[in-house]
């Protein structure tokens, strides 16, 4: 018994490697559990939206830039900033591949909670676990166990079973259904969104933790962060010039209706999911990532009743069963990250430049806390 117990405590400890990680994942579902929330208290009594969910997209990648370079500038100077950027400006480019899918992962978001109730829409993006899992293989050539499998494929089935509330046919359905049963015509547009938001959040997921870990494992994170958001507000300037916003949704009204305080804490509170991704994905990977996901719905389910009355049903409960018990398969079999090489390793360590001095990442420092 006793050798089990240790056991288990060692197979949490690869999960969680310290305890900053475990800080991250708890503080990362706490983050994304509120945003479905808040985003679905903005919207009217028609579900609609009194301000340009575009331009908040766009703010926040802005208030996450300003964030990024404050951090950064603690240990260093602008001007090196500045350096940086002009030294690594090759992966800066690479960049603009996970930050024009989180362009639209995040304008998608505001669309799908207009659609689905957060508990709805928190499980249809669950779909995206097994792509995750193929993703991952891919890009790190590390090959998923059979327990590993067996784990992602019960979380899919917990989803699944989750799933039933949808097509309940009773008067307690969902604000999801209601909406989406309208014509078979916005049921696959619907569909459509939901699917194209899975895959941009898969596939930049990996992406961005390829680059952090690969080709940009010698960039300080904070640099790394910078280059992300200014290739993001480029995206967002693009899709408010193609939808011919660009001019309206800086003027005085438009920038009224963003200030209100719901919407600042949706801003705040993405700006904070898009740094606690950074951390998280730096110190554990994209498939735990995916777990803490399933993990934010039976929370999800909890504050949505509490706040907005969103019956939870048998197959609710059922499907929170069946994704804890996934996660437990999973946790005694974790992929384990990627070791930086010695040069990497030690690039984080040392100054990026001779003048002036860098000092260590803030990772560290929240480490030895």
């Amino acid at each position: 018994m006793k050798s089990k117990m240790s056991g288990m405590h060692s197979n949490w400890s690869e999960m969680f490697p310290t305890k900053v990680s475990a800080l991250i994942f708890v503080t990362y579902m706490g983050l994304f559990i509120n945003q479905g929330i808040l985003v679905t208290a903005s919207q009217s009594s028609t579900s609609e939206y009194n301000y340009n969910t575009v331009t908040v997209v766009l703010l926040t990648e802005v208030l996450k830039l300003f964030v990024s370079i404050a951090l950064y500038c603690k240990d260093a100077s602008f001007p090196s900033l500045l350096y940086e950027v002009k030294k690594y400006s090759r992966v800066m480019m690479l960049y603009f591949v996970p930050a024009f899918m989180y362009c639209l992962y995040n304008n998608l978001a505001f669309v799908n909670l207009a659609t689905y109730d957060p508990t709805t829409y928190y499980l249809l993006l669950q779909f995206r676990v097994v792509i995750t899992g193929v993703v991952f293989q891919v890009l790190f050539k590390k090959q998923l166990s059979c327990k590993q499998w067996i784990s992602l494929l019960l979380l899919t089935l917990g989803c699944m079973i989750k799933h039933i509330d949808i097509g309940n046919a009773g008067h307690e359905a969902t604000k999801g259904t209601d909406k989406i049963a309208e014509s078979s015509f916005s049921r696959e547009i619907s569909t459509l969104f939901i699917l194209v938001q899975t895959v941009c959040s898969c596939f930049a997921g990996v992406y961005n933790e390829f680059l952090l870990k690969g080709e940009g494992a010698q960039v300080n994170i904070y640099v790394q962060n910078v280059f992300m958001y200014i290739d993001s507000i480029i995206c967002n300037a693009g899709v408010l010039m193609v939808q011919g916003n660009l001019q309206e949704a800086f003027q005085p009204d438009a920038l009224a209706a963003v200030l209100r305080p719901t919407v600042l804490l949706i801003m705040l509170n993405n700006a904070a999911i898009g740094i606690i991704t950074s951390f998280f994905l730096k110190n554990l990977n994209s498939i735990v990532k995916t777990f803490a996901s399933a993990l934010e719905l039976m929370f999800t389910a909890v504050f949505c009743w509490l706040l907005f009355g969103i019956p939870i049903h048998l197959s609710t409960v059922l499907a929170i069963a069946v994704v804890s018990y996934s996660v437990m398969i999973y946790s005694q079999n974790p992929v384990v990250n990627q070791t930086p090489t010695s040069t990497s390793a030690q690039s984080l360590k040392e100054p990026m430049i001779k003048e002036p001095l860098i000092k260590e990442p803030l990772i560290k420092d929240l480490e030895e806390v």
